[in-house]
């Protein structure tokens, strides 16, 4: 008797991929001008929101490039601090001292955008 292929059932799908979204692995690359204070705002900043949204789940590199020229042309960094979000896929970009969270947690796919035009009530 042979066994039928059952349809994947959508919820236990979206289930799913819900729990390996959650347990995803975050590599950032956080790009810096030495020691300024908008450089450092950036560190702490950004520091405490992966601890507090990414806590055991991501990789931060912070790249002074006052001290690694040759990664601005290569990774086309056009201002500092940068930070790239290299993994999971697809890549981003945020550029400024990483203090607008709810910008980044949507940059990083950790919530939704909210609509602009929220839907009528039925």
């Amino acid at each position: 008797m042979e066994k039928e292929d059952t349809p994947p059932n959508d919820l236990a799908a979206l289930e799913a991929a819900a729990a390996a979204h959650d347990q995803a692995r975050y590599v950032l690359r956080l790009y810096v001008t030495g020691t300024t204070r908008h450089s450092a705002r950036a560190i702490v900043n950004l520091r405490k929101f992966c601890e507090e949204h990414l806590q055991g789940r991501y990789e931060l590199e912070i790249v002074n490039i006052s001290q690694h020229p040759s990664l601005v042309e290569s990774e086309q960094i056009i201002a500092a601090p940068t930070l790239i979000k290299k993994l999971p896929l697809p890549l981003r970009r945020f550029i400024g001292d990483m203090s607008q969270t709810e910008r980044i947690l949507i940059g990083l796919d950790l919530r939704q955008a909210k609509s602009a035009h929220p839907s009528p009530a039925q």
